[in-house]
Order: C-alpha cells, then sequence, then structure tokens
C-alpha cells in the first residue's frame, strides 16, 4: 500500500485521477510502482511543512493504480473513502497507515446525477472553449464519468482553500457531496464568463443565482484583501457581518441579525435609529452562542473547594456534590433549581462563588431584590427608546459563555406592579422544560438558557409565588453555632481583614476567650456578617497601633475586644436569676437566628376576661384562647377564683411585635403555673403549638430556637414529639449541652415540669 499525501485536491470516491508517477515512486520510498497496487491519498494540513502524525486530516480514500501513460503520469482510480485511525512515519520517510472504510449515505439519485453529468460537462466544454486548450479539455472531459470526478480534475484550477476542499470529502451524503462540488464549479465557471446569458430560461435562472454568488465571493475576496491591507477603515456593516458568519447563533437569531444587518446598511450611520440598530447587533454578535463542552468534575476536588471556602453548611455542599454527580454521569447540566433559604450572612451568595469555581465555571450575581417591572428579567421591547435586554440575558453576555453560574439573589424581595410580575416572568427562565428556548424582549429570538446552573437565594419563603417555588428544590441554611463562628472567624475573617487592613500575621494574634467575648457580646445573628463588619473595626483599630509601631506584637484579649471596640455590649436575654409562679420561658424564631421570650400572667380583679399584651399577632392571640380553655379544663378547681379576676398576659420587650404558632405551650404551662402557684424552673424552656384536645403539635425554626437556648445558659427543652426528625439539623454541640426532651400532650408536659402529679 502506498500512501501519498495531496494538497488543495478535491478527492472523492469513483473517480479517476493522473498522478505523477515520480510523486508515486517517491511516496513508496523510491520503488517501482506495479499495475493493481492500493495506493491510500491522505490530505495535508499545510503545503511545505515537516511531516509528522498531525500533518493530515483523518479521512483520506483509497484507491488502486490502474494504468501508467507516456507523459509521465499514473492512472489511479478511486474506490472509497477510509478513517487514518492511526499515521506514523517510517524511518524512510514513507508513512504508514492503520485505516479503516468509511461508511457512507448511498442517497443520490443514479438517473439525476448523470443528468446534472451531462449538464456539467456541457458548461465545462463551453468554458474551455474561449482558452487555447480545447482539444485536450475535450479528451480530459470525455473521460469524466462522474460529478466527483469532474471535481478532482478541474482542482486544480478553482480558487477556494485547503479546509473546503477537504470539507467535501467529508461529507458523508453523496447528495450533498455532489450538490456542493456542482456549486463549486458552476461559480468558478461563471466568474471566468461572468457576461454570457443563459440559453434557457431555466438555465438562466439558475446560473443568476450562481453569479450572484460567485461576484459576492469576489466582493468578499476583494473586501477581505482591501480590510487587511487598511484594518482601520472596515466598516461596520462589515465588521457585523463577520461576527454573525462566526457567532454560531441558531437559524432564528441569524435571520433576525441579517435582517437588522441590512436595515443599518439601508439607514447609513447619519440615520435616527442606527445607534439603536448597531447596539442591537453588538449586543446579539458578542453573545455567546455555541453550546460549552461538558467537563467531567472531580468531585473530591470539588469537596475541597467547597470546604475551603466555607465552614460547616455540610448537608449543602453535600447537596450540591450529588448535583455534581448526576452531571457527571448524564454528561450535561441536570438536577433541579436550588433554592438558599436562611438568614442573612450564612453564606447563601457566597457559595455561588464556590460552586462555580468547583464547576471551572464562570460566576454571575443578579440581584433581584426590589424588582418590580416584568421588562427587568425579559427585557424591554426594542420599539422603545432606551431598551436594553433583561438582566437574565445581560447577566449571560457579562459572563461570555453560555454556561455560567448563575446566582439570582433575593427572590423573595421580587414584587408586582404595573409593569406585570417578575416572578411570573422568572417562571420561564427557571422551568427546565421551557428555558431551552427563552425569549428575550430585545432580542426578540430564542436562547437556550439549559445549560446555565441557576442557584436562587432567599431570606423566607412566605413572599415567594407558589408556582416559582414549585421549580425550585429549597434548601435551607441554618445559623452557625458559637462554635462554628469562632472557627469561621479564626480561618476567614480575621486573616482577610487583618490582609485588608495591611496587618502581617506576625503583628497581631486574637487569643480564644477574645473571640467568644466577640461572638457573645458583640453580634446577635445567625449568620456571620455582622460578626465580619465587628472583626474589620477591630482590626482598623488595632492597624493604627500596628503603624506607629512596626514591631509591636499585638495579643488581643478580651479587655482589648472592649476597650478597642468603644461599643455597649448586645444584651442577651438571660434566665431569670429564681423561678415564679406564671413565668414560664419560651423559644421564638427571629430573622437573625433564635432568641428565648418569657410568657408573663398575672390575675388581677375582674370577670374572668383576658387581656393580651407585647404586640402579640392574630396566631398568639389564638394559642392564648386554646391555652385558657385547657387550662379551665385541667384544673376545674382552680379555674373557680377566675370568675372574679382577669387574666393579664404579657410578652417582654412590648415594642416588638410577636406572631407565629410556637408559643402553645409555654402560654399554657403559665397559665398552669399561675392557677395553680406552682413555678417552673427558670433552666426550662419549651416551644411548641396547642390543640384544644390537648394534644402538642410541630412547629419550625428548632435548630436556631435551640441555639438561642443555649446561648441563654438553658439546660433543659421541651419540644413537640413531631419535630424529632428535625434533630438532624441540630448542631452537635447544641445538642451535646442541652437536654431535649419530646412531648406530645399538654399533660405529658405539665407533668414532667411538676405542675401535675404533686
Amino acid at each position: 500500500m502506498i500512501v501519498v499525501p495531496v494538497y488543495n485536491m478535491i478527492l472523492t470516491p469513483d473517480a479517476t485521477l493522473y498522478l505523477s508517477t515520480e510523486q508515486l515512486r517517491k511516496s513508496a520510498g523510491g520503488r517501482g510502482v506495479s499495475a493493481e497496487e492500493k495506493v491510500v491519498l491522505i490530505v495535508a494540513k499545510e503545503k511545505d511543512g515537516a511531516v509528522g502524525e498531525d500533518s493530515f486530516y483523518p479521512i483520506g480514500v483509497a484507491g488502486v493504480v490502474q494504468d501508467f501513460d507516456q507523459r509521465g503520469f499514473t492512472v489511479v482510480r478511486t474506490q472509497y473513502r477510509v478513517n487514518l485511525e492511526s499515521v506514523g512515519i517510517n524511518p524512510d520517510k514513507t508513512i504508514q497507515l492503520s485505516i479503516s472504510r468509511r461508511p457512507e449515505t448511498d442517497d443520490l439519485d443514479r438517473g439525476m446525477e448523470q443528468m446534472k453529468l451531462r449538464g456539467l460537462k456541457e458548461e465545462m466544454r463551453k468554458f474551455s472553449s474561449g482558452f487555447g486548450w480545447k482539444d485536450t479539455a475535450e479528451y480530459i472531459i470525455d473521460q469524466i464519468d462522474s460529478v466527483g470526478m469532474a471535481g478532482c480534475v478541474m482542482s486544480p484550477m478553482l480558487d477556494c482553500g485547503n479546509e473546503e476542499r477537504y470539507a467535501i470529502l467529508a461529507e458523508d451524503s453523496r447528495e450533498k457531496r455532489t450538490e456542493k462540488i456542482e456549486k463549486l464549479l458552476y461559480e468558478f465557471m461563471e466568474v471566468g464568463r461572468i457576461t454570457n446569458e443563459a440559453n434557457t430560461s431555466q438555465q438562466q435562472e439558475i446560473q443568476q443565482r450562481y453569479k450572484e454568488a460567485a461576484i459576492r465571493r469576489q466582493m468578499d475576496l476583494l473586501q477581505k484583501e482591501l480590510d487587511e491591507m487598511h484594518p482601520e477603515n472596515v466598516t461596520d456593516a462589515e465588521k457585523f457581518a463577520r461576527r454573525i458568519a462566526d457567532s454560531g447563533m441558531n437559524e432564528t437569531a441569524r435571520a433576525e441579525a441579517e435582517k437588522v444587518l441590512n436595515r443599518l446598511r439601508q439607514e447609513g450611520k447619519d440615520s435616527v435609529e442606527s445607534g439603536m440598530l448597531y447596539d442591537y447587533l453588538d449586543f446579539v454578535t458578542t453573545l455567546s452562542w455555541k453550546k460549552a463542552d461538558t467537563e467531567r468534575i472531580d468531585l473530591t476536588d470539588a469537596r475541597r473547594i467547597l470546604d475551603e471556602d466555607h465552614y460547616g453548611l455540610d448537608k449543602v455542599k453535600e447537596r450540591i456534590i450529588q448535583q455534581i454527580a448526576v452531571m457527571n454521569l448524564k454528561n450535561r447540566q441536570s438536577g433541579s433549581i436550588l433554592l438558599f433559604v436562611g438568614a442573612p450572612g450564612t453564606g447563601k451568595t457566597s457559595i455561588g462563588k464556590s460552586i462555580a469555581r468547583a464547576l471551572g465555571r464562570e460566576y454571575v450575581r443578579v440581584s433581584l431584590g426590589g424588582v418590580h417591572d416584568e421588562s427587568d428579567i425579559r427585557g424591554h421591547r426594542r420599539t422603545y427608546i432606551g431598551s436594553m435586554p433583561g438582566r437574565i440575558m445581560d447577566g449571560i453576555h457579562k459572563s461570555g459563555v453560555s454556561n455560567p453560574v448563575m446566582v439570582l439573589d433575593e427572590v423573595d424581595k421580587l414584587s408586582a406592579s404595573y409593569n406585570g410580575s417578575p416572578a411570573s416572568a422568572l417562571l420561564e427562565v427557571l422551568d427546565p422544560e421551557q428555558n431551552n428556548t427563552f425569549t428575550d424582549h430585545y432580542m426578540n429570538v430564542p436562547y437556550d438558557l439549559s445549560d446555565v446552573l441557576f442557584l436562587c437565594t432567599a431570606n423566607s419563603l412566605d413572599t415567594i409565588p407558589g408556582p416559582l417555588l414549585d421549580r425550585m428544590e429549597v434548601i435551607q441554611f441554618q445559623g452557625y453555632t458559637p462554635l462554628e463562628k469562632k472557627w469561621i472567624a479564626k480561618d476567614h475573617l480575621i486573616p482577610k481583614s487583618m490582609e485588608a487592613m495591611g496587618i502581617s500575621p506576625e503583628q497581631m494574634t486574637v487569643t480564644d476567650e477574645a473571640l467568644e467575648c466577640l461572638i457573645s457580646d458583640y453580634t446577635m445573628e445567625a449568620g456571620v456578617r455582622g460578626l465580619r463588619k465587628t472583626v474589620d473595626t477591630l482590626c482598623r483599630s488595632l492597624a493604627v497601633r500596628a503603624a506607629t509601631d512596626p514591631e509591636a506584637v499585638i495579643e488581643v484579649t478580651p479587655d482589648e475586644v472592649r476597650k478597642l471596640l468603644d461599643a455597649r455590649p448586645i444584651r442577651h436575654d438571660r434566665i431569670l436569676p429564681e423561678p415564679k409562679a406564671g413565668v414560664v420561658t419560651g423559644l421564638a424564631w427571629t430573622p437573625v437566628g433564635g432568641d428565648i421570650l418569657y410568657i408573663e400572667s398575672v390575675l388581677t380583679e375582674g370577670k374572668g376576661g383576658l387581656r393580651i399584651t407585647g404586640q402579640l399577632g392574630d396566631v398568639m392571640k389564638e394559642s392564648a384562647q386554646i391555652a385558657l380553655s385547657l387550662v379551665k379544663l385541667l384544673f376545674p378547681e382552680e379555674a373557680k377564683a377566675l370568675e372574679n379576676h382577669d387574666v393579664h398576659i404579657h410578652v417582654p420587650a412590648g415594642a416588638v411585635p410577636k406572631d407565629g404558632p410556637s408559643a402553645g405551650v409555654t402560654l399554657t404551662t403559665a397559665l398552669a403555673s399561675l392557677l395553680t402557684g406552682k413555678a417552673v424552673d427558670t433552666r426550662i424552656a419549651m416551644t411548641g403549638e396547642v390543640a384544644l384536645r390537648g394534644a402538642v403539635t410541630a412547629i419550625g425554626g428548632l435548630p436556631e430556637k435551640l441555639m438561642a437556648a443555649q446561648r441563654a445558659g438553658i439546660t433543659k427543652v421541651f419540644i413537640p414529639e413531631e419535630n424529632l426528625y428535625d434533630l438532624k439539623d441540630v448542631a452537635a454541640e447544641v445538642k451535646e449541652r442541652i437536654e431535649i426532651v419530646p412531648v406530645s400532650s399538654v399533660r405529658e408536659l405539665l407533668e414532667a415540669v411538676g405542675i401535675i402529679g404533686e
């Protein structure tokens, strides 16, 4: 088998080629070439260059030597296409191949091919008649038995590049391959006799198209040469035309872009609309339309990155690793839209940047807080002055890729107005069944968002519409325990703050006691945002001392913290010094974590009325009514005192509104304690709602409430039995320090605290 490299030549199966006998001998290592010997023609990427394994395109043509003529040419008949499995260079510079036959689609109608061949040969005769080599051309044309062979024969004269010639060989469809060759030959011949008229009306119509294509090709070539000579004179229209050609747009987007480009050409630079047309074309042609290749993500490396950037959040990290694993298995973007819900400062937004780093993708953050116009999501129609794309497509454009990690921040703070509902507009964005054809009003063409990894954040689920929430998977971000805050401060906050303030690690050390003082006395939050601000304030104060005495080594102690911060420590509610009948400790959830609260009750002279103070909401007021009814049923004798007395219930911090379905057991216990005169241990707290039948029902926010209990010095907490499953989300540090007792009924709770049974 002789391997012959060729350059700038059209190769097709079932064609007769005339190759230089000397070239064949050289390719055979200098030996003679015999008839019926197999030949493989391969296409070189460069005309003159060092021959190596990567010097050739991956498809070639196999054939056989048929004859030798007296002019020094060898007649080779090509048979079929082959795939180059491997390429090797022998010491004698000959090429060694490992090949396999490449299948092709035989969709060419032989009768149609012969009809096209007759017309093509006739045109070739007419074309050659205007040149001095008509007789020779007639002989060669007579030997042509296929359109593919016509392309091979005319190949040396065609004005096209090596890539375009190879693209014909690489086409698997015989019909499409024939059409490409036919079009190329007609265009070439039309350039030579562009003024001739066709003999028939049908030929005139066909040739007119070829003529236009030939003229455009010549114009493009001439314009390209002019642009290379004077790059500063490239017109906007030409610049956009090139961008459109290279952008990889879908057909709908390409048609719209070309339509706008034609308008720009017609309007001219002085038109009122030229600026709008320019901005549109600049946006869509610089947008990433090509789908990015899916890369396999190393799960171990992804875990390491997530752990580097965030302390704790094990449940969240595990869910993200699961998402990455599914993407690896399916080799594409897959899985739910994740919604991170939690208090401010718990790392919801920042973990999005870590996920992008773990995936090796671009990161985009889109803030939705306060957005009330649907056009902010879908974009403004181009009929309006100052129109612009929506925030989603603007984020994609800024990222420069089609598959960024996009964090939609604060989706719970979207609001509706007469301009439409942004939350409704997000439905199409976040729905995997729809977002592959998302249409921004400004672009007015579909764009595929299926490769974008959307992450949403919210502080609360209450204000998120049901249809939007249904498209997302909710992941709760629990508050940090004091121990977790301590490690976050040591490993992340303090080093970053010292670097920002210009303090070297040798100049300052912070003791564990000082960190505990910072956390307990100067912050009250579920996250660490306030802690970061406090650490920054501390480091700024120390920066003055470090600048004054660069050699000094500063050790930060609790006393230094109190002196440098110069702020009043935050007052946290602590357990009462001694128990009192009618006063019971409850637990509450707040937007910044958990807190304890006291339910206080007293009897005053009256006629059995109920008075409630402390800015309680409707839910807590109803809980108080239920609690009073339950106590009357449980303690009928003691309840007789209510005939001549009113009950006054108060929850301190009267200026702060309070509501929620979790204070029922505390209210009931407080009233039972009041009527029986039996005080409840101040180290006991409780949370849970009650039903009129006496059952204790489930509540929410248990991890935050238990953390508040630990901080306040509570040693025992009663919780609803239905909330036992939620204990898995409670930090081990909290469960070790607090005795957690589940109860299912009010009677069981009152017996446990000593009000019943003594």
